[in-house]
């Protein structure tokens, strides 16, 4: 009996739901058989019915929900097509084309037989109408299109921007900002109407965006300001140490960093002028004490800062004796900012190191400009790297040789003092930035007549620096891969007494012996130890770090890179004292 109450107060309860407005929305299973029959498919089972009216009504209502949902988003109160197709498109289904209605279509209301039902009254088509009739355009898809709010804090006057407004205009917004509620814009809005503007009409809605406004220094930021340029370009030494800290370090300074910059730039400008070569390195030590600062954005002041240091590299002239004066090292100094520039910032979008490669590789082919500018060129090229030394610097080797030679040449009475100076810097900068680039280039053997050919005067020196690099990687290999102790052992005897020669590879009569010789003269550098002390010393079997002096009285021996002096006579000469031994390992090394 229980259950059969149960039965009966459930089904009142259905019977009661259709009566409540949530019911209402519901399809019922009539319509679905009706749907059915329209689309010919007529016999559908009372089960099937419901399950689908069911699911077409949970999508139903979904899809209304989400519509509603871009309806409020868009402050309307109408429901629009457009919402029900963004509707669609979030579930991810094909929105409906065609609906593009400009007002809304009322439903027809009908009733008869007990029944009610709202249609759409649907008028008769021509179909040659229909058939001979263009097509309509798919609406395109929502696309994105980028224009500028701003080109150096102008807004360009576009029609995507919103009209400018004078400056009184915008004083006044700022003083009176209700003074735009009694607008007619303004005349739709709720607090116009609360205000009395109750006439209804269409607003455009416009946004005003301020001009750029310069942002002026605190008192205590123009004080940082002007003790910090003071001090670095001043005469205090302790002083510009601590004020370059401070720019490498201080995280507040991205309010003056505008104004750091011009001063830079134009401290370069007017210092060139004016051949200030200490301002000038004072200016490219704030440079880097910028560049070294972490918490500082560059990127936006490149333009300021690579004119200014690119020109203490190439500049024709930075000081008033260019003779007596070194500004080959401000030349070097700023060329390492300027990579380091290039390193930081470059990127696809900018090519800051195309164009400061294309700048150098420009000064290098002048045929107008001074050495010094192309000591500039070639210190700039060789700071970017091997690659750009083998594309930019390689080609034109054999030009600059002829430049050097015209500058080193005694007939040449047009040449001055700073030309011969600039020709011999160049060559040493090339045998130093070149030499490593030709032992990967060339193959050995490493001919002379063969660089003289390519390089004109400068192959005698570049062939020199490459055997030397040569030289270097292969004993610093061979000194990493010798684990074995020492074959041929020496002994030193007493001064006066000869000691017997290592035998380094065959020797044949007449050919030159390579020896170690060991001399009771101290030598500069070394520690000296007791004879007693000594004890015997140990030789590997490295041909290439020892070479003999041809024609040499006391048969001394020349290490790579090691200048050659003659022993001079000591005063304890002859007589048992100290002993100073060069080690062909390296400089300043002895063996003990």
């Amino acid at each position: 009996q229980k259950t059969e109450d149960d039965r009966e107060t459930t089904e009142g309860r259905a019977d009661k739901a259709p009566s409540d407005g949530e019911g209402q929305l519901a399809l019922d299973v009539d319509s679905i058989k009706i749907m059915a029959e329209t689309v010919h498919m007529g016999g559908i089972p009372e089960e099937a019915a419901r399950e689908i009216a069911e699911e077409v009504t949970y999508r139903l209502r979904q899809m209304t929900q989400d519509s509603a949902k871009f309806m409020h988003h868009g402050k309307r109160a109408k429901l629009l097509c457009d919402d029900v197709d963004q509707a669609l498109r979030m579930t991810g289904q094909e929105p409906l084309y065609g609906f593009q209605a400009g007002e809304h279509i009322p439903f027809r209301f009908a009733s008869g037989g007990g029944r009610e039902l709202h249609f759409l009254e649907d008028k008769e088509l021509d179909l040659t109408e229909l058939v001979s009739g263009q097509l309509p355009k798919i609406p395109v898809s929502a696309s994105i299109r980028a224009h500028w709010l701003a080109i150096d804090g102008v807004q360009p006057a576009i029609p995507e921007n919103p009209p400018p407004q004078s400056k009184d205009q915008l004083v006044a917004d700022s003083v009176d900002p209700a003074a735009k509620l009694k607008s007619g814009d303004a005349r739709d809005n709720k607090l116009g109407t609360v205000l009395g503007t109750l006439h209804k009409m269409k607003t455009v809605e416009t946004v005003n965006v301020k001009q750029l406004a310069s942002h002026e220094l605190s008192v205590e930021q123009q004080l940082y300001y002007k003790e910090i340029t003071e001090a670095c370009v001043g005469s205090d030494e302790a002083r510009r140490a601590e004020a370059l800290q401070s720019l490498a370090c201080d995280p507040g300074l991205h309010q003056m960093l505008p104004r750091l910059c011009t001063f830079i730039a134009e401290g370069v400008r007017v210092n060139v002028v004016q051949h200030n070569l200490a301002i000038l390195i004072y200016l490219m030590r704030m440079v880097k004490s910028l560049l070294e600062n972490q918490t500082l954005y560059l990127e936006k002041y490149l333009h300021e800062l690579i004119p200014a240091v690119g020109t203490c590299i190439v500049s024709r002239q930075l000081c008033t004796r260019p003779d007596h004066d070194n500004h080959w090292a401000l030349r070097d100094f700023a060329s390492r900012m300027m990579a380091a520039i290039c390193k930081n910032f470059h990127s696809s979008t900018n090519n800051v190191q195309t164009r400061v490669t294309k700048m150098f590789s420009d000064a290098l082919c002048s045929d107008r400009a001074p050495l010094v500018s192309y000591y500039g060129a070639i210190a700039g090229l060789q700071e970017l790297g091997p690659e750009v030394i083998k594309v930019f610097v390689l080609p034109h080797i054999g030009a600059l040789a002829a430049k050097i030679d015209m500058a080193l040449d005694s007939n040449n009475m047009g040449t001055s003092r700073v030309e011969e100076i600039a020709a011999q810097n160049i060559r040493t900068l090339l045998v130093k930035s070149v030499s490593p680039v030709l032992k990967s280039v060339r193959a050995p053997p490493d001919h002379i007549e063969e660089y003289k050919a390519s390089y004109g005067s400068l192959g005698p020196y570049l062939q020199v620096g490459v055997v030397r690099s040569r030289q270097q990687s292969g004993s610093k290999t061979t000194q990493s891969s010798t684990t074995a102790p020492p074959t041929t052992t020496p002994r030193v005897s007493t001064p006066g007494l000869t000691a017997p020669s290592p035998k380094i590879g065959a020797s044949t009569p007449g050919s030159q012996q390579k020896v170690f010789v060991v001399s009771n003269q101290p030598m500069r550098g070394t520690s000296t130890i007791p004879n007693s002390a000594l004890s015997p010393l140990s030789l590997p079997t490295l041909p290439s770090m020892v070479t003999t002096l041809p024609n040499s009285p006391h048969n001394s021996v020349t290490l790579p890179n090691t200048p050659h002096r003659p022993p001079q006579p000591g005063p304890g000469q002859g007589a048992p004292g100290n002993l100073g031994v060069r080690s062909v390992f390296g400089q300043g090394n002895t063996f003990q």
